[in-house]
């Protein structure tokens, strides 16, 4: 995660390290007990999240009797799939919706919900991820750890090309390289191995 975070604009990065030498500093590591005063680190997550969710369709769902949706007749027993790439994507529910922005989680509270509660990178209803807080607490962890202890950059100054190259599960079609450079303030405590 923290290279898709290194691949966009480099003012998130140096905002998110900004809040973490705040509410955390250099003397120790960040711990899980930090995560709910790093709000700026949440949006990061949330955002990207939104923008490359791990799989585009979300489980299925039947519907339990028939009903109408959006003036659509869909019979019971009719298989449902949701487009979270597309939800996430729709300008009808997000400013610039292809922009990286993590602050449009800020203003509506960095809850993962976004606009709308239109926000569904780990699924909706019954059939919800039951390991979503487990996986946003260790994204929290893992990328908030190494904004703490790295400089990330891009390679090359170019653009990074975001292209997907499945639309069943979302992986690049040309490889992210991230160049990652310890903090000087980082540096011994990294190398001893300690927290």
């Amino acid at each position: 995660m923290g290279h898709v975070a290194a691949a966009q604009p480099p003012g998130a990065l140096r905002k998110a390290g900004e809040e973490v030498s705040a509410h955390v500093g250099h003397a120790r590591l960040l711990g899980r007990d930090d995560l709910p005063n790093l709000p700026y680190l949440r949006c990061i997550i949330s955002e990207t999240l939104r923008l490359y969710p791990a799989a585009p369709l979300l489980s299925p769902h039947e519907s339990s009797a028939d009903c109408s949706l959006h003036g659509y007749h869909v019979p019971a027993g009719t298989m449902l799939l949701a487009n979270a790439y597309a939800i996430h994507r729709d300008p009808s529910v997000w400013d610039d919706p292809e922009e990286f922005r993590p602050e449009r989680f800020h203003v509506n509270g960095a809850d993962g919900q976004g606009q709308q509660g239109m926000m569904l990178p780990f699924g909706m209803g019954r059939r919800r991820c039951p390991g979503e807080s487990l996986a946003l607490r260790t994204m929290g962890l893992v990328l908030g750890t190494f904004i703490q202890c790295f400089d990330w950059s891009r390679v090359a100054g170019d653009e990074v090309d975001m292209t997907q190259a499945s639309a069943k599960i979302l992986y690049k079609a040309v490889p992210l390289v991230a160049l990652c450079k310890p903090h000087d303030s980082m540096r011994a405590m990294l190398q001893s191995g300690s927290s």
